[in-house]
């Protein structure tokens, strides 16, 4: 296929899937004549309507690489080619008014229009999310998720020595901020031309709407204040998820805790998760059932999950945020040395919430996890965090999505799932390969604990993974699932209805 006949192919890919309408034609093609460098199109090139957006996108990046227009690395392309789709993507206020026309209908319909502009625009890399490697594992909680993030290209050296001499800017500051919309990026910063954000008042207060570029489930979504300011769980927090409950009622939504080490990967910024997806905690039950004094009118209880998590049913959402605010203040300041639960050392706190909100079965729902980050010398990475005999598996942080039963593991496992299947497989010494050597103790016990063939290998490697992930949110669970620790969490009930 020629570069003309790409361009044109482009453009009517981008009027096929409503980014642009057919009277932008021509000034699409211009415009993306301008950013190649080039002065004219073949204009009986052929127009191909079966290709991919990847394959039409990489013949321009080709181009402008073979003509000096872009350097041959992933970056480089990517700040390029999000630049073309820039051309064809709407105008924010385009987009605003066409998401508002359609909520007037139905919230499902406005998502549903955002979603597909964001895939389609290329602002979510369908061609990249694609290549995540996901299965199911089934646990004494339920099926639980587990994704291997495949989709955030590694950076190669030519551009980490490019960002390195580059004058560190401050602007946008930070991946959350709402000043990314159009901005063209650079080797240390995503381009965003094709990023478009729904402006959503919670409560009074202005905030955002947007996709993750790195889809983990359907339709994650981010809602972050308009202004950057850091993280914070409080009451109000717990309104302002209730208030996005209420817009798009067939999404959950829920932020990552505040603190270091159970909090999420930006703390800086203020922001929720949320989507159209049911998780594996969502269908736990209440296993425990709590009564609450004074909130009788909520439905209350420990649920069966790995983590230490209560939640709260009913149909006054302000009533279900005035007792989780009263929870939230309890478990900040609450000490229980039997159970290693410290509200502060050294004036350090401890002790925090990461909070999830939904509307389900007509009720309204709010789960409260149960957190705190403190470390010891055994345990320097913390205590409620991966322990070290699961770091060869995951040693990040459990945030929000993670709680919730999808474990996002790192790349690298990709390559060593493959490299172990087959030591297991052909009986090799896994010791002996050092990409591999972290995993030899715990391979050795699937070993023992399986009958390895070729055909089974790879989902037993599989399943081993997803124990791991299980057992895992156990170590993060504050409160341990035994009949001891079923008494020191009631024993926190206690506290907080006598105090």
């Amino acid at each position: 296929m020629t570069v003309s006949s790409a361009i044109k192919s482009l453009v009517k890919y981008a009027e096929k899937e409503g980014l642009i309408e057919a009277l932008d034609e021509r000034w699409a093609i211009n415009r993306i004549l301008e950013i190649l460098g080039m002065d004219s199109i073949e204009t009986d090139a052929e127009v191909f309507e079966d290709v991919k957006l990847e394959e039409l996108l990489k013949i321009l990046l080709d181009y402008a690489c073979e003509n000096g227009i872009c350097e041959d690395s992933v970056v480089y392309r990517d700040l390029l080619d999000t630049k073309i789709m820039g051309v064809l993507t709407p105008r924010p206020s385009q987009v605003i008014s066409k998401f508002n026309a359609l909520y007037a209908e139905s919230p499902e319909k406005a998502t549903e229009y955002y979603y597909h502009l964001s895939r389609k625009s290329d602002y979510i890399r369908e061609y990249r999310v694609k290549n995540d490697i996901k299965w199911v594992t089934t646990t004494d909680y339920g099926d639980i998720d587990i994704t291997i993030n495949l989709s955030k290209p590694e950076k190669d050296p030519k551009a980490i020595a490019a960002a390195l001499k580059m004058k560190q800017s401050s602007y946008p500051l930070c991946l959350l901020c709402p000043e990314n919309e159009g901005y063209a990026g650079r080797v240390n910063h995503p381009a965003r031309q094709n990023h478009r954000i729904i402006p959503v008042d919670l409560n009074g207060e202005e905030w955002c709407l947007q996709y993750s570029p790195y889809v983990y489930y359907n339709e994650h979504s981010i809602v972050f204040n308009s202004k950057h300011v850091p993280m914070k769980i409080s009451e109000d927090g717990f309104r302002r998820l209730f208030a996005f409950v209420k817009k798009v009622p067939h999404y959950f939504v829920g932020s990552n805790a505040d603190l270091p080490i159970v909090g999420g990967s930006v703390l800086t910024h203020d922001h929720f998760q949320g989507g159209n997806y049911t998780f594996a905690m969502t269908k736990a039950e209440i296993e425990t059932p709590v009564v609450f004094k004074d909130f009788s009118d909520i439905e209350a209880g420990i649920i069966k999950w790995p983590m230490s998590v209560l939640r709260l049913k009913g149909d006054d959402t302000d009533r279900i945020c005035t007792l989780a605010g009263k929870i939230l203040a309890k478990w900040r300041s609450y000490t229980d040395e039997e159970a290693f639960i410290f509200a502060e050392t050294d004036g350090v706190p401890h002790n925090t919430i990461t909070p999830i909100a939904r509307f389900r079965n007509g009720k309204y729902e709010l789960d409260l996890v149960l957190r705190n980050n403190i470390t010891t010398e055994e345990y320097p990475d913390g205590v409620y965090h991966p322990h070290p005999e699961h770091h060869h598996i995951k040693k990040e942080n459990i945030g929000l999505i993670e709680v919730m039963g999808l474990a996002v593991l790192p790349a690298r496992l990709k390559t060593e799932m493959a490299l172990l299947e087959n030591a297991l497989v052909n009986g090799e010494d896994i010791s002996s390969d050092e990409r591999i050597a972290k995993h030899t103790q715990w391979a050795e016990k699937i070993k023992e604990n399986n009958n390895i063939t070729p055909e089974n290998c790879g989902k037993i490697i599989r399943d081993e993974i997803g124990k791991v992930f299980a057992d895992i949110l156990s170590q993060c669970g504050v409160f341990e699932r035994t009949e001891n620790g079923k008494k020191q969490f009631l024993k926190f009930i206690e506290y907080v209805n006598n105090n």
